[in-house]
């Protein structure tokens, strides 16, 4: 049986001890997708959206959303980030895919940072899109790979 270590012994929300845990290079990916209609993605692509370029201001919104990660999540710990990437790429014709990358040299691990960043880029994505498109769908969003740390090594199973 798995024991869950945000939980203490009474069944309370708790934040874990990384004190005694080993600094090691940490690295996570993650990828999230925005649906979208056609019209919407062509606009993204030509940069002929009102409210802007859309890739850089949600990869801004990225980047600082993975640097604020423990302020939106109650029980993970604040690291210091030595890089954050956010990219985008164009899969079809009405689907953007977004991907983040996350280093930290820390005692705890970068997966919800990378997670964070995508969700708030695509979010970002959303907010300056939606006066085109109010149905785009944020969809499968998920970590690809993570490594460092006790754990090691996770990489996605992309069938």
């Amino acid at each position: 049986m798995h024991s869950f270590t945000h939980l203490d012994e009474n069944g309370n929300a708790n934040m874990v001890n990384v004190g005694s845990k080993e600094v090691t290079s940490r690295e996570a990916q993650a990828r999230a997708h925005v649906l979208m209609k056609p019209d919407t993605l062509k606009a993204i692509r030509e940069n002929q959206v009102a409210k802007g370029e859309v890739l850089s201001v949600a990869r801004l919104a990225g980047i600082m959303a993975a640097k604020r990660t423990s302020e939106l999540i109650p029980l993970s710990h604040h690291l210091f980030l030595d890089q954050v990437t956010v990219s985008f790429s164009f899969e079809d014709a009405s689907t953007l895919r977004l991907d983040s990358r996350v280093a930290t040299t820390a005692k705890t691990g970068a997966e919800m940072e990378a997670l964070t960043a995508v969700s708030v880029a695509a979010l970002t994505v959303y907010d300056m899109c939606k006066a085109l498109d109010k149905g785009m769908e944020i969809r499968d969003t998920y970590l690809v790979s993570k490594s460092g740390g006790k754990s090691g090594l996770y990489q996605r199973n992309e069938e």
